[in-house]
């Protein structure tokens, strides 16, 4: 597990990866210097495949299914309100590391 403070970190940790890559990343979407949706993109660019296939789930307060899809087509695997709800939270990790998709 490791942690960012804003988006630019976030891609910088995935860049770096590549010979041991996290197996999921966990964005918030409001973030300082580089938000959620564009360090998405950012990843989904990167020119090492496993680093641009990485696993990456949404984490924000904006619930609505209109956020939700804004996340999804910007690469993003899932989507999770917060507050966090747990027990939705294990179910989309078993279902995107276990090769699913959330609903």
């Amino acid at each position: 597990m490791d942690v960012a403070s804003d988006g630019e970190g976030a891609v910088e940790k995935v860049r770096r990866s590549l010979d041991a890559p996290y197996d999921l990343v966990l964005m918030d979407i409001q973030m300082p210097v580089m938000d959620g949706i564009e360090a998405t993109k950012v990843i989904r660019a990167m020119d090492e495949p496993e680093l641009a296939r990485l696993p990456i789930v949404a984490m924000t307060a904006n619930a609505f299914e209109e956020d939700r899809q804004r996340v999804l087509s910007a690469g993003m695997n899932g989507h999770l309100g917060k507050p966090i709800d747990v027990e939705k939270l294990f179910a989309t990790l078993q279902s995107i590391l276990g090769g699913g998709r959330p609903g």
